[in-house]
């Protein structure tokens, strides 16, 4: 092992960051870990800072990046932009390191990688669970789990757990989705862990489309909200569409807001997020692509925008 990744080990192990001249370098050193000491994972899970999901104010400012578990890699007019990942980890722990940033959504590999180079202390930590639907599959909504599940996030330390769950009556892999969000709302409840559920109602036409009409988000939340044998645990992560405050009276249970790869510039964005913060059952923001790559890559800027409207 080099000297590199020998530091990098025993620096991993401790639940800090990996050290080295270049973030390439850091990088590589993930790699010779894995090779050598895969291991040292659950060890930095263990040391790891943790932190309650909440905190004092009861608000969440989340980055997400579980996208290319499902094969989607594109944003904006760039097709393949988050497959590179050394990109989406240096991007990732400039977006982590913003004050008012309170944690991270990801998949397993993902949250492993940022695990080894110390980007997750005193963080929330939400583990991505269903990423069978692979984007443009003709299996795409019976969208199996694959990713965490209740005992892997519990046993790895993390806050909850988060599953998208698609809905259309005419695809008969629906059902599979249903029953497996809720098995695994059930899951994380019993061990007192988030379930962050992400409900749209869809239907193929070619491929799948999410309707983002607040009719349609409604019947989404209605359906999901009653998923497993208790909802105690469980949150909505919702897209900000028209008529927004009629949408959140269809539901009780704490929203996040989710931020999707725009079609609308920045400004425009942002302001819709900032009206859909003001309602009282917004807690907060997922937002991965939208942060982690903006048109004019100041991804600090545009970090630090969301957070002050978060709080």
């Amino acid at each position: 092992m080099s000297d590199l990744a020998t530091a990098a080990n025993t620096s991993s192990s401790a639940g800090q960051a990996i050290s080295g001249p270049s973030n390439r370098e850091r990088y590589q050193a993930l790699t010779e870990i894995r090779v050598q000491d895969p291991e040292a994972i659950r060890r930095a899970a263990d040391a790891r800072t943790k932190r309650s999901l909440t905190g004092q104010d009861g608000r969440l400012m989340i980055i997400a990046a579980d996208h290319p578990a499902r094969g989607a890699n594109g944003v904006g007019g760039r097709p393949l932009v988050m497959g590179n990942r050394i990109s989406l980890l240096e991007r990732l722990e400039t977006a982590l390191a913003r004050p008012g940033v309170d944690g991270l959504l990801a998949s397993p590999d993902i949250v492993e990688d940022l695990l080894l180079l110390g980007a997750l202390e005193d963080k929330v930590v939400i583990g991505s669970m269903n990423r069978g639907g692979l984007q443009g599959a003709c299996f795409e909504l019976d969208d199996q789990f694959t990713g965490y599940d209740a005992q892997a996030c519990a046993d790895m330390g993390l806050n909850g757990g988060k599953t998208l769950t698609r809905i259309a009556l005419d695809d008969p892999g629906t059902l599979n989705t249903m029953t497996g969000t809720a098995k695994a709302i059930n899951e994380l409840a019993e061990r007192k862990l988030m379930a962050m559920v992400e409900p749209f109602w869809s239907w193929v036409d070619g491929k799948v489309r999410n309707d983002l009409s607040a009719d349609a988000v409604i019947k989404s939340v209605g359906v999901c909200s009653a998923l497993g044998r208790t909802s105690a645990y469980t949150w909505m992560k919702l897209p900000v569409v028209p008529e927004m405050e009629r949408v959140m009276e269809s539901t009780t249970l704490p929203t996040l807001l989710l931020g999707g790869d725009p079609d609308t510039g920045p400004e425009e964005t942002f302001a819709s997020w900032r009206a859909a913060l003001a309602l009282p059952s917004v807690r907060g923001l997922v937002v991965g692509r939208t942060l982690l790559y903006p048109a004019n890559d100041d991804i600090e800027a545009a970090v630090d925008t969301a957070v002050s409207m978060v709080r």
